[in-house]
């Protein structure tokens, strides 16, 4: 007589006790390949050699966490105390990227009761730019949505060209 093994059936309950004993990265959920954060010890993905220089991509998540949240910005410039009530934080950045950085989808924990702000309109023509998620060009004070800031920037490369073409004055 052989004996036989009896199968066990594994069950929802079983997939999620198993899970709930695997660190997994606080963001995107994944299981391998994880780092704790420097500034809030949560689990993350160790993914910052994914990432291209000047892709702009949102696709570490350990980049992410790092460059686009309050906690982040909190470490990196070694502010003292907590993230959530750092008054050098707040004076540092303006309202409008304050309340992204808090609240996000780079976050363990988002902001609570984030600042009302005016949103940041063209100076060109007017359309709300969320300085956040789009492109946009800054020239001093002035924001300018992506169509009207190229529109400027090649009103200013034209003007460069024709100012280095005039003869020098004799000295």
């Amino acid at each position: 007589m052989t004996s036989k093994k009896k199968k066990r059936n594994i069950t929802a309950a079983d997939r999620q006790a198993k899970s709930k004993n695997q660190s997994r990265c606080g963001l995107c959920g994944k299981t391998t390949n994880l780092t704790k954060t420097e500034c809030c010890g949560n689990w993350i993905c160790d993914d910052e050699d994914q990432y291209v220089m000047f892709s702009y991509a949102r696709n570490s998540c350990s980049r992410n966490h790092r460059r686009y949240t309050l906690c982040g910005y909190h470490h990196v410039e070694g502010h003292a105390g907590d993230w959530k009530d750092c008054p050098q934080c707040r004076e540092d950045i303006e309202t409008e990227m304050y309340v992204y950085y808090g609240t996000n989808e780079y976050n363990f924990e988002k902001l609570e009761n984030p600042p009302d702000y005016e949103p940041t309109k063209c100076s060109k023509c007017g359309v709300v730019i969320r300085l956040g998620t789009e492109g946009f060009t800054q020239s001093g004070d002035e924001y300018w949505c992506e169509a009207c800031g190229a529109k400027e920037m090649e009103k200013i490369i034209r003007r460069t060209k024709a100012s280095s073409r005039r003869p020098k004055g004799r000295g």
